[in-house]
């Protein structure tokens, strides 16, 4: 069963997911997108949970193609960002199988397997997408595992990469998922205190048997 949603908190959710996305604001690969991606399969409800991150997603894409192109003049859309797309579904799919009840540092976990797997596939696409003379890239095993711990030449390490991947995928899963609990106890105390007031006084309640 999935915890009651607000949509000004929805929309809060997707502008922190896309604001992290811009050139400079966070390190290279340092992103809210996995964890909020995760949480969005554990919180939002029915369909909303697939169309609002991946529409907020690929609005944040063409935007920032745009700017790389008519403001830098660099080309930056890759056939493999389809893949990214396909993994991030994967990562909302993986969260529909989390409650918003599990406890929160399963729910980190939740977050950092997340991370995790969108660093695998997406290395892997751009090992595979790399063209075959690729001078580091090789097809074949040597080259795969060069693709997911060094990388190309003048770019970060791909170890470094996954490093912000994973803390961010951790960070940002557990300070989502953390006020949400807070907010959860917060909504269940007001509950009780209003039910509370709400109850007559069983002492007022009670007939007086004295005078029986």
């Amino acid at each position: 069963m999935k915890q009651k949603w607000n949509l000004p908190l929805a929309i809060t959710l997707m502008v922190v997911l896309a604001l992290t996305r811009w050139p400079g604001l966070m390190p290279p690969n340092f992103s809210a997108v996995y964890g909020l991606a995760f949480c969005a399969g554990i919180y939002l409800p029915g369909p909303m949970a697939w169309w609002l991150p991946l529409t907020t997603l690929v609005i944040s894409d063409l935007i920032l193609n745009a700017y790389y192109y008519f403001w830098l003049g660099i080309d930056s859309f890759q056939s493999y960002q389809f893949v990214n797309y396909g993994v991030y579904f994967a990562i909302i799919g993986f969260g529909r199988h989390f409650s918003p009840r599990s406890s929160w540092f399963k729910l980190v976990g939740g977050g950092v397997l997340g991370a995790i797997l969108f660093y695998f596939v997406t290395n892997t696409a751009a090992w595979f997408f790399n063209p075959f003379n690729h001078p580091e890239y090789t097809k074949d095993l040597t080259g795969w595992i060069i693709a997911l711990t060094r990388g190309t030449a003048g770019w970060p390490e791909t170890w470094e990469l996954f490093r912000n991947t994973l803390f961010s995928g951790g960070l940002f899963t557990g300070l989502f998922a953390g006020a949400m609990k807070l907010s959860e106890a917060g909504e269940t105390s007001e509950e009780e205190s209003e039910t509370e007031e709400a109850a007559p006084d069983s002492e007022e309640a009670a007939p007086d048997e004295s005078r029986a």
